[in-house]
């Protein structure tokens, strides 16, 4: 007799796979999937040409593994959390709900969906990116092991998190609660300027969350070694980068499941109805 957790741990891939076939094949999907890499990809050409300060680095060489790691994070945090939103407001997470293990099928589905696209992704900024600005250093199994461990990492960190995120809020209209504090994150977590310009109480506030670690330990990955030396401490810290990301991968791990726990057991066809009506109110 087969074991009902892995009939809907397969279930949940071959969801994912599909879904993620789907946003490649559906045209507003793929606009979507693509605008925000080619937006980074215009920032950087612009980026190519300019010193950062007296470091001898261009600022686009440093500015590229940097997106990388914002990328995952924003893949982690807001990816999960807007899917979870819509699909819990659309009725959804109601039928996964009803199913047996239809959760945890309907969450594998989720993941290999956000992890599809966020690969894609990394590698749309990625290799076109490395045709317009010069310097970077990715040609060792080293720099390889770096960037795919900090990515698995990174989304271990961020996907529980963003999946809370999706759990607690109100509505996907309340996204926006979550989005700009993220992106003031960004502002202060060094992706397109070297923390160490900063004040030092934002240079601490910055290093608490994930954003600042990704895009260090991404810089790390595909940066040379000499580019160091804009870095905190002119050190790669490798081992502070895995210990932040893993603790923020096992508080998500442990406090995601009774969250959504809670989240299933609170939805019901009277729930999706009334949001639907609330909706419908705010359009009409």
């Amino acid at each position: 007799m087969a074991n009902p957790t892995m009939v809907a741990a397969r279930a949940g891939w071959t969801r994912g796979v599909i879904e993620l076939r789907q946003t490649f094949t559906n045209g507003q999907d793929l606009f979507g999937q693509l605008f925000w890499p080619a937006a980074m990809l215009v920032t950087m050409y612009f980026m190519r040409d300019a010193e950062l300060g007296s470091s001898g680095l261009m600022l686009g060489t440093v500015v590229l593994p940097s997106i990388l790691g914002m990328n995952v994070a924003f893949n982690g945090l807001l990816g999960m959390s807007q899917l979870l939103a819509v699909e819990r407001e659309d009725g959804t997470l109601l039928r996964a709900k009803a199913t047996p293990n239809g959760m945890l099928g309907y969450l594998i589905g989720k993941i290999v969906t956000v992890s599809g696209g966020l690969i894609a992704g990394l590698l749309i900024v990625l290799l076109p990116g490395s045709l317009i600005v010069d310097g970077l250093d990715a040609g060792s199994p080293a720099s390889w092991a770096i960037l795919l461990a900090v990515v698995v990492l990174g989304l271990v960190a961020t996907l529980p998190i963003g999946a809370i995120l999706g759990a607690v809020v109100a509505s996907p209209r309340s996204l926006g609660l979550i989005t700009l504090p993220i992106v003031g994150l960004v502002a202060i977590s060094g992706i397109f300027y070297p923390i160490t310009g900063m004040p030092d109480w934002l240079q601490w506030v910055g290093q608490v969350f994930p954003i600042y670690w990704l895009g260090l330990g991404m810089r790390s990955a595909l940066l040379p070694d000499g580019a160091v030396v804009v870095e905190l401490g002119q050190s790669w810290r490798h081992l502070e980068t895995f210990g932040v990301l893993g603790a923020w991968a096992v508080l998500g791990l442990l406090l995601a499941p009774a969250v959504l726990r809670r989240m299933a057991r609170r939805e019901s066809g009277s729930s999706v109805a009334e949001r639907r009506e609330k909706a419908m109110q705010r359009v009409g």
